[in-house]
């Protein structure tokens, strides 16, 4: 396989991630939205918003079984359409039942999504020789910041959902299936042994899922509580309640956008432990903070540190069927998080519920050894690609 084949594979492969951070930031962030043009009730809505998670867990099992029968490309190549038409459902639909409908398939496709993108990125990733995984799951964030950015430009200028889904669909649509043509899947990985690399022995993948677990654990706490904790705990304003967030997933970008060299550099084992003391450091920060700007700087040093940790998870998978588990703890990290944060605020307090996932990415560091063996020091590269076919 040439060079400049890899090339075109690794950027359209960049240009799906990117897309997929744009479908999923526009749902998420305007669940109030669609919430009020269904008229879910507060007592519903958590049903809804808990089986995309949950249906997507199912669609990425269902990936990891497809995709010993088809390349993970083709998988994509229908999942990602899917995903941003179930999307434009969402926005559209006016009964009850036409919102499930379309949230299941949606949840159902990125799942399956999810799990190609990533069987993708690793065989890259693997056929380069180096860390590049990092820069796939980097576009990921920048589509989130971009996809948030829109939805906030919706409300500001009283767009209709549907109208808003619409313009994105719209132009995102066709960069996704021309870029498609370009994906390149690697060699066939299978459990006996892929890419050169021997299998992996029965239950040595659960610290692997342990870490991914936490990572979204810390996450969904970030995403879901930063904004009540900065005004209900550190007694700041709504209006700067709004920034924590924007701050992580700034500089959760900014660590992706450089982790890959981090990689290169370190190893990647020294890389998730500095990213677990860093994510640690910055829920210590949050739980201590006497006011809401060391809050703030609490939530920032987390997007440093949380950001490598679920690329490198995936990066250390051996073959395909272990990208599509591990993406199932992706799921159950994000069903688990939010929850769990906020009954320990209320029956205990959330500070003390700051506590739990700090001590939960530091069992990261237990499980470090785990991501040794991983494509790194190789000097740039010089262990040049395996054997790979065009998808």
């Amino acid at each position: 396989m040439t060079d400049a084949r890899l090339r075109r594979g690794r950027g359209s492969l960049v240009v799906s991630f990117f897309v997929q951070g744009v479908a999923f930031a526009l749902l998420v962030t305007r669940i109030p939205a669609v919430q009020d043009r269904y008229g879910i009730s507060d007592a519903l809505l958590p049903a809804f918003l808990a089986a995309v998670p949950v249906l997507a867990g199912v669609g990425s099992v269902c990936a990891g079984k497809l995709v010993r029968r088809v390349a993970p490309s083709a998988v994509l190549r229908w999942a990602q359409p899917v995903v941003l038409t179930a999307l434009l459902a969402v926005g559209a639909g006016e009964g009850l039942w036409q919102v499930a409908v379309a949230l299941g398939v949606f949840g159902l496709a990125v799942g399956a999504l999810d799990a190609a993108m990533n069987m993708l990125g690793v065989s890259l990733q693997q056929a380069y020789g180096r860390s590049i995984m990092l820069g796939f799951h980097a576009a990921y964030s920048l589509g989130g910041i971009a996809g948030a950015s829109l939805a906030w430009a919706a409300v500001h200028w009283d767009v209709a959902l549907g109208v808003s889904y619409l313009a994105v669909v719209v132009v995102v649509l066709p960069g996704a299936l021309l870029g498609s043509r370009w994906y390149v899947d690697g060699e066939r990985r299978t459990a006996e042994g892929s890419a050169g690399r021997t299998g992996r022995a029965a239950g040595t993948l659960v610290p692997l899922c342990l870490v991914m677990t936490f990572a979204y654990i810390g996450d969904s706490t970030v995403s879901n509580w930063s904004a009540k904790y900065m005004t209900d705990v550190l007694r700041g304003s709504e209006e700067l309640a709004t920034v924590p967030y924007n701050a992580y997933m700034v500089t959760t970008l900014l660590g992706r956008a450089v982790g890959d060299l981090g990689v290169r550099r370190f190893g990647a084992v020294a890389v998730v432990r500095g990213g677990a003391v860093l994510a640690a450091a910055g829920f210590g920060v949050v739980a201590v903070a006497p006011g809401p700007w060391a809050g703030l700087a609490g939530f920032t040093v987390l997007g440093f540190g949380l950001s490598v940790l679920v690329p490198q998870t995936f990066a250390a998978a051996r073959d395909d069927a272990e990208v599509a588990r591990l993406n199932v703890f992706n799921y159950a990290g994000f069903l688990v998080g939010s929850p769990l944060v906020g009954a320990l605020g209320d029956a205990w307090s959330y500070r003390g519920a700051m506590v739990v996932p700090l001590v939960l990415v530091l069992m990261t560091l237990r499980y470090a050894r785990s991501f040794d063996g991983q494509p790194d020091r190789y000097g740039g590269g010089h262990e040049r690609p395996r054997t790979v076919d065009v998808g």
